[in-house]
């Protein structure tokens, strides 16, 4: 069984067991996060949202906080002498699905 979630403005295809990193949700590890903008729920049985399912919900653990590898954002003008250098780390929640309720 899979379901389609939305969290942070993006959608996410989970199953039960898989880990995921998702937009920094501000919640301290170990503790359980419930999800309940569920999109789609596959599997033998097929539910659709419009545009959520309802009683639906996807529970998870978190594992971790964390922010990802450093980008450089390099901005530039030819021939105009303009450029700006600029660091960016995007945080981030480490999310181990347990269970898919529909």
């Amino acid at each position: 069984m899979y379901a389609i979630i939305e969290t942070g403005g993006k959608q996410y295809k989970v199953e039960a067991g898989q880990e995921i990193y998702v937009e920094k949700l501000g919640v301290e590890a170990d503790e359980v996060v419930t999800f309940d903008k569920v999109l789609f729920v596959g599997g033998e049985t097929v539910k659709v949202g419009a545009p959520t399912v309802e009683g639906a919900t996807v529970t998870a653990k978190v594992v971790k906080e964390g922010r990802a590898k450093k980008i450089t954002v390099f901005k530039y003008k030819p021939k105009k002498n303009y450029r700006r250098k600029q660091g960016h780390r995007q945080p981030y929640t480490k999310l181990v699905i347990e269970s898919i309720n529909a």
